[in-house]
């Protein structure tokens, strides 16, 4: 079973991630990770930061020659800003001499003051920051290459900024990957992409964030990962979920989800078909987004994932208390973007892909890459 753990602040001293399950002999190196967490910086909006966060990665555990071994993989991301932050966030005793008591609307702020008893905001912001997804991304690197061996390759990319929205005719393969990364706001639709860039212009000049939705695509999925014999391991369950975690995330659908539900049964499902020259069963649509009944079809899995606009603002307008004296103020700001839409594609990518991975290790096995990789041929020869 796969499975990882993340640990670390936004502006501590690194970040890690341990992942568990990955087997043996699975190639990969610094810069595999490094190529993911440059992604993971890509898209227009961002903010002055995406220059100064290079990631300092570094294998701690699990890897050694450029292959895995089968034990847990630590990977390790330091903070290179680390020495602005030394005083701030020390772990040894003391306390700041500037604690942040004006909470933000939309953000992690006064719900985690209020659950753990803090009065500075700065407690929870520190974790509760979408700097935790590089972390997330580095665990995704393994989990993607895993599933390469076995023909599955996860992309993703922006089909809506703020009121644009992409044309559903422009859907990348994964050969396409590399030129939806070129687009600065990660579209595979050329005529969006110029709107997009216009929407955050406009709300940049008014100081203001936006939001968007990302649509990410699984080429080459299995039929049969997931089950429909318990809630906890139905695979759109688990992609709901795994999609969500991610931080300012508000909604997902798979497939055509939410249109499908406007639609009478006899357009809204995917037809049964048998291919004699591939002697292998065909959907004659792909309404359902890959997933039936828990379990992946066979067919293009198909997820997206609804983010809101940032909570920290450039032009603070949005009203809020200071903790401490109950008077109104304007919410603090914090380090900020106009948008980080393109990025969370790339960190939904990762969370597919880490669920993908897990649910092919749970149903084909092995301690070593071959063993999985056999064990996988030789159930789609079986279907066949």
């Amino acid at each position: 079973m796969l499975r990882f753990l993340t640990a670390g602040e936004s502006h501590g001293q690194a970040l890690t991630v341990i992942v568990e399950g990955v087997p043996a002999h699975l190639p990969v190196t610094i810069e595999d990770v490094q190529a993911e967490l440059a992604r993971r910086r890509l898209g227009f909006g961002r903010g002055p930061r995406m220059r100064l966060e290079q990631d300092d990665v570094e294998f701690l555990g699990g890897v050694r020659h450029g292959e895995t071994l089968g034990s847990p993989v630590a990977v390790l991301i330091r903070n290179t800003e680390w020495a602005k932050w030394a005083d701030e966030m020390s772990p040894a005793p003391g306390e700041t001499a500037t604690p942040l008591t004006q909470p933000r609307p939309g953000h992690a702020d006064l719900a985690g003051m209020q659950k753990y008893g803090f009065t500075d905001a700065r407690n929870v912001l520190e974790r509760a920051s979408a700097r935790e997804t590089a972390a997330r991304v580095a665990a995704g690197t393994l989990a993607k290459k895993l599933l390469a061996t076995i023909g599955v390759d996860v992309v993703s990319h922006v089909v809506r900024m703020g009121k644009v929205e992409a044309s559903p005719e422009h859907r990348p393969t994964p050969g396409d990957l590399d030129r939806v990364d070129e687009s600065p706001v990660r579209c595979f639709d050329p005529d969006a992409e110029a709107a997009m860039l216009d929407e955050i212009k406009a709300a940049a000049k008014d100081g203001d964030s936006l939001g968007g939705v990302v649509e990410v695509l699984a080429y080459g999925v299995p039929p049969g990962l997931g089950s429909h014999v318990h809630w906890d391991r139905r695979v759109d369950a688990l992609l709901a979920q795994a999609l969500m975690s991610i931080q300012a995330m508000k909604g997902v659908e798979i497939g055509e989800g939410f249109d499908v539900a406007a639609r009478r049964g006899s357009e809204a499902h995917d037809e049964i078909l048998w291919d004699e020259a591939a002697g292998e069963y065909a959907r004659g649509s792909a309404h359902a987004g890959g997933v039936e009944g828990g379990m992946t079809t066979g067919g293009l899995l198909v997820a997206r994932v609804a983010m809101k606009p940032l909570s920290t603002l450039n032009k603070p307008v949005l009203r809020t208390v200071d903790v401490e004296t109950k008077d109104e103020t304007v919410a603090f700001k914090e380090r900020t973007d106009v948008t980080a839409v393109p990025a969370s594609g790339v960190v939904a990518e990762t969370m597919v892909a880490l669920v993908l991975a897990g649910e092919a290790l749970r149903k084909f096995g092995g301690d070593s890459v071959e063993e999985f990789r056999r064990n996988h041929d030789a159930y789609i020869a079986s279907l066949r």
